[in-house]
């Protein structure tokens, strides 16, 4: 069963509709102008029930197939990223300082183009929610999603969710059961000394070496305090402190990323940052304190919608395409709130050739339009099969 034939039909504007977003990139929650672009052309697609609203800018939408049954949702996210684009492409980001560096627009394309071939074929029992989500970059839109009840509003069963992956074979496919993607904590260290003179650190408290020790300190809680073979990424990522060459600051600043699967691992990392922190401070005589901030749970898939998924993946794609144990990462991603809620899959799907998610030159692949939204309408056909 490879590539729904009507689907392809599709491609041409399942393009047009990338491209207007991709030119017209929105943040966060505020993706007002997204939302009622998804909206139009889900009233012109003639689904049965459209909700918008949800999570600020949010859209569930509804499709009924032929009787009762379940309902499964398909999930894409809307928004982009605070980057100035570098394509130089016709549709190319109209907005400066923003531009969809990941993907979010084809995401958007391929469940607006699943939702057409099942809204006209409705060749499946029960519902499809088609689930249009804001602020997966930044602010967790899909936890509020779930926090604003749409889960049991709309009787969600089980739910699933693509992400376009450049460097991985247009059309191929990868997951994994269980964990497939990291939890993501940041943490920021604000160090208070005594600035001064550069001449006389002596009449100083230099809140630098602390930082420079705190640093190096925090390095050992990957290589000395957790089993080599529990995945675990800390990372110092910014640091912040001074202004000129001859005067000693007052004061410092450091910045990271923590990216667990395991909470215990989790609460390890957090207790050794504060005994370094609190340890390294004394020894300086420094004053300091850590803000940590727990982020996106680790993204879970659960194992029979995993292999059900990957199942319809080789149906679509070819079986030689699909990795169904690929393995985790340590990226994250807020569908992770809506798999607490709800049992289901996230799949990621190769793009081919280009520049990666997140780059300047980055634009999502057109091609795999048609294979992303095949593959996400025959997981709700084959999920709610007619006379199942």
């Amino acid at each position: 069963m490879p590539v729904i034939n009507r689907v392809a039909g599709l491609a041409g504007e399942m393009t047009a509709w990338r491209r207007y977003l991709h030119a017209h990139p929105e943040l966060a929650f505020d993706c007002g102008d997204t939302a009622a672009f998804v909206a139009a052309r889900l009233a012109e697609i003639g689904v049965d029930e459209i909700h918008e609203g949800i999570a600020q800018t949010g859209i569930v939408a509804i499709i009924e197939g032929q009787g009762p049954g379940p309902v499964v949702g398909l999930r894409a996210d809307m928004d982009a990223l605070p980057m100035t684009e570098v394509t130089g492409a016709p549709h190319a980001s109209t907005v400066p300082g923003r531009m969809h560096a990941c993907g979010h627009d084809g995401h958007t394309a391929m469940l607006l183009g699943a939702a057409k071939y099942l809204a006209e074929t409705r060749n499946f029992r029960g519902k499809v929610a088609l689930i249009f989500q804001p602020a997966e970059e930044d602010g967790g839109g899909a936890g509020v999603m779930v926090e604003e009840g749409i889960m049991d509003r709309f009787a969600i069963a089980e739910v699933y969710a693509l992400h376009n992956v450049p460097g991985l074979p247009a059309g191929a496919v990868r997951t994994t059961p269980g964990p497939i993607m990291a939890a993501v904590d940041e943490f920021t260290i604000r160090i208070e000394g005594r600035g001064g003179h550069g001449a006389t650190p002596h009449e100083t408290l230099d809140p630098i070496p602390a930082a420079v020790s705190m640093v190096q300190a925090i390095q050992t809680i990957v290589s000395r305090n957790h089993h080599a073979l529990q995945e675990l990424v800390v990372s110092v990522t910014q640091i912040h402190a001074g202004t000129t060459d001859n005067v000693i600051p007052g004061e410092a600043m450091i910045n990271g990323t923590v990216r667990t699967f395991d909470p215990g691992v989790q609460a390890m990392v957090i207790r050794r940052m504060e005994e370094i922190v609190a340890g390294q401070a004394a020894s300086f005589g420094v004053a300091a304190s850590l803000d940590y901030a727990v982020g996106y749970p680790a993204t879970v898939n659960d194992p029979a919608r995993t292999e059900f998924a990957a199942e319809v993946a080789a149906e679509v794609l070819g079986a030689e395409r699909v990795d169904a144990a690929a393995g985790r990462e340590m990226g994250a991603e807020d569908f992770a709130y809506m798999l607490q809620a709800r049992p289901g899959a996230y799949l990621f799907l190769g793009a081919g050739p280009g520049a990666g998610l997140h780059h300047p030159a980055y634009d999502f692949n057109d091609e795999i339009l048609p294979l992303g939204a095949s593959l996400l309408a025959r997981i709700a056909e084959r999920a709610l099969p007619v006379g199942g």
